[in-house]
Parts: structure tokens; sequence; C-alpha cells
């Protein structure tokens, strides 16, 4: 098989270490708008599910909005922010929050609201205020519903900040993918590949590993 077609697994690796600077640079540059990304995204996404707890008469428009910004493509995003924002770091890190922010919206939501009743009515025996009923009881329930967006969504930002780096960056693994596909050097493409596949999986068992410490006395059935 010649290599501009499928790369041989050495020659993926033996890139990946005769570039280890540029590639670690551009990794550092993806991952950082990833992450940034995933906590505004996650931030937002819970602050809204705590809102649309308290205020159940906007949740059918909170959804509309959320279902909208979901459906729009990111392909017609992407250039839009690129163009308004330039080749920074914000157009990227806005990808990355809107497709890190529905997951998180939902299964949060789901967590607040399906509380069970006999809890609900011992915390209003107690004569517990809203405050004291989110903090103890609603945060607490919605945990393991949080890593199950966290779950979705960690692998989500790195696929919204490549998306957002191939319309336009000055630097990061989009890019390099992006050059290196316009050149079909494909053994740069592949490497770049090779690490992102690697870094959703550590990034996937790392919120495993949170989830088994935070959410410990959590049992699924």
């Amino acid at each position: 098989m010649p290599p501009y077609l499928l790369p041989a697994p050495s020659l993926i690796l033996h890139t990946l270490v005769q570039n280890f600077s540029t590639y670690l640079q551009a990794s550092l540059i993806t991952f950082g708008e990833a992450l940034l990304g995933l906590l505004i995204g996650t931030c937002v996404g819970i602050l809204i599910a705590v809102l649309v707890t308290f205020w159940p008469g906007l949740e059918h428009g909170v959804m509309s909005l959320a279902i909208l910004v979901k459906s729009t493509p990111l392909v017609a995003i992407a250039p839009l922010l690129t163009i308004w924002l330039g080749f920074g770091w914000q157009p990227k890190v806005i990808i990355t929050a809107l497709v890190t922010f529905f997951p998180v919206l939902v299964n949060v939501l789901v967590g607040l609201q399906t509380i069970t009743p006999s809890l609900l009515d011992l915390f209003h025996a107690w004569r517990a205020n809203r405050w004291e009923l989110l903090w103890h009881l609603r945060l607490p329930h919605s945990l393991p519903y949080v890593f199950a967006a966290l779950k979705v969504s960690t692998p989500l930002a790195l696929i919204g900040a490549i998306v957002a780096e191939w319309t336009g960056a000055s630097g990061g693994l989009g890019r390099l993918m992006w050059l290196a596909y316009t050149n079909l050097n494909l053994p740069h493409l592949f490497a770049a590949i090779f690490i992102l596949a690697a870094a959703g999986m550590l990034l996937y068992q790392g919120t495993t590993q949170a989830e088994k410490r935070l959410v410990f006395w959590y049992t699924s059935s």
C-alpha cells in the first residue's frame, strides 16, 4: 500500500518522533481551546438547568433555543465566527462550548428534576427552602448525570476545536491536519489523528476515574 493512501504504523510513529515539538505545540493549543470551551459549555449548561428547575415555565423556550443551536451545523457557524472574531482562540472556544452545552443541559436537567418523591417530602418536612433543596438534594443527585454528560461532551470538545481550526487558525492540530490534507501528506495527517484519538481516550478515562472518586456512593442499576 503506497504511503500517500495508507501509511504504515511505523511511518506514522517516525513522523511523530521526528516532528515531536511541532505536534506538541499544536496539541497544547488545541487541547487548551477544547478544555476551555468544555468548561464554559458545562458551566452554562448547569446554570441554565438550575434556572429551569427553579422556574419550570422557562423550560419550553430554553429547550427550543438549545435544540436550535444543536441542530445548526458547525460548518455553518465556524466560518462566520472566524470572520467576526479572527483567527485567534475565541471562535474555537465558542464552537466547543456550543457543542458541549446541549448534552450537559439535557442530562443535568433530568438529574435535577427526577428526585425521589419520598426525599422531597422529607426535605419539605424539614422546612428546607429551595436553595437548601438545591444544594443538599438536587445537585448531589444530579452528579451522576453530570458525569454522564461529560463522558459524551469531552470527546465532542476535541471535535469542536478541530472543526473550528479547519475554518481558519494560526496554530493547532486542526491547522496541521488541514495542511497535511491539502498536500496529500497522509503520514502527518494520521499522526494528528492518532494524537486526537489517544487524547480522547485519556480524557474519557480521566472523567471515569473522577466519577468513581466523587460519586462513589452511586451504583447504576
